[in-house]
């Protein structure tokens, strides 16, 4: 179990119930990125709470709604991966990501006894004719950025001048679909080189179940020459595969922000300012839709639980799309003027 940072949540930390909360998410296996995005957003919620004079545990949902409120106006830099967005309130994600994890706070209470009822109402879909019930807040279902075919040369031109270590974690970021954390987490024996596969263990997944992904020939390649390097820096080529090669942490293992760093390195010399670690598994998602992966196939890639989650992340342009329409209905079409073509043969 990760030790949790109380040092990012003071409000939270000094709160008794609210420490007891966080420490009971980590007790029971949350990842530890859960465990820093549930902490920040309680911390806020206290601190408007504070702000209020309301004890969260009274808290009511007029009290959640005033903070809901806060969220939505209050002011936020303008973004270049989102010039569109308005110059006021959070993000749609991040208002939904806040909610879940202050519902959980109450609902940890509710099941202390501590209070009676969840002020956080939850969004209920329709059953048995029933009309569906929102939550607090709509939920914005976006589709995903992927990059054209011109915008993905120029990304991967930029990568070139990248340190071999990177070019080989870019490689295997798309050729597995990896998330940021599952990439920074591969150690070389996860690794079977024979029939390019990756073993991806349960503990560094999000789904916390484990599963396998391919790479190419490319990475295979990149892979090989990554790993003679290490041999020469470090003397070993067992462990982490990612290394940091700076002077202060020589030889550590790479973490998330630092992956981070890289991308948007990589994105400000290819002008592609939308490029982001999620990037590479958007667009291999996308390619195994293109090549008529079918979409349990495509999830059990992707290691995502619902369908309806692969759904989301697979974006067909509109041509690709149209083209399919008409493959699949030639015949049927073809049957239509068949039986049209009576019509014009009356004289």
């Amino acid at each position: 179990m990760a030790p949790i940072p109380w040092g990012k949540f003071p409000t939270l930390a000094e709160h008794q119930l609210a420490r007891r909360w966080l420490q009971f998410m980590a007790n029971i296996g949350r990842a530890s990125n859960t465990i820093d995005a549930y902490g920040r957003a309680v911390e806020n919620h206290l601190r408007f709470c504070a702000v209020e004079g309301t004890d969260p545990v009274l808290a009511g949902a007029d009290t959640v709604a005033a903070w809901i409120g806060d969220m939505l106006d209050r002011p936020r830099q303008r973004s270049a991966k989102a010039p569109l967005h308005p110059e006021t309130g959070l993000a749609n994600a991040t208002v939904q990501q806040r909610l879940v994890a202050v519902r959980s706070f109450y609902e940890y209470l509710v099941e202390d006894g501590l209070r009676e009822r969840n002020p956080v109402r939850r969004g209920q879909p329709s059953r048995r004719g029933r009309r569906p019930r929102q939550g607090l807040v709509r939920r914005l279902e976006q589709a995903p950025w992927i990059p054209n075919e011109n915008v993905w040369q120029r990304i991967l031109v930029a990568c070139t001048t990248e340190p071999l270590r990177n070019r080989l974690m870019v490689a295997l970021a798309y050729d597995g679909a990896l998330r940021r954390e599952e990439l920074v987490q591969l150690n070389v024996g996860d690794f079977e080189h024979v029939h390019r596969l990756i073993h991806l263990r349960a503990e560094t997944t999000k789904s916390q179940r484990a599963r396998e992904v391919a790479f190419g020939v490319t990475s295979s390649e990149l892979f090989v020459a990554y790993l003679n390097e290490l041999r020469g820096m470090f003397g070993r080529i067992d462990g982490p595969l990612s290394r940091s090669a700076s002077n202060r942490n020589y030889g550590k293992p790479l973490g998330p922000s630092t992956w981070s760093k890289a991308v948007e390195g990589i994105a400000h010399r290819a002008g592609v300012a939308r490029l982001s670690t999620h990037t590479f598994r958007h667009l291999r998602l996308t390619d195994l839709a293109r090549a008529d992966w079918t979409i349990d196939q495509i999830a059990q890639y992707a290691g995502h639980r619902d369908w309806a989650t692969t759904m989301r992340y697979i974006h067909l342009s509109g041509r690709e799309l149209a083209a399919r329409l008409h493959r699949a209905s030639a015949s049927i079409q073809q049957d239509r003027e068949n039986l049209l073509a009576a019509l014009a043969a009356v004289r």
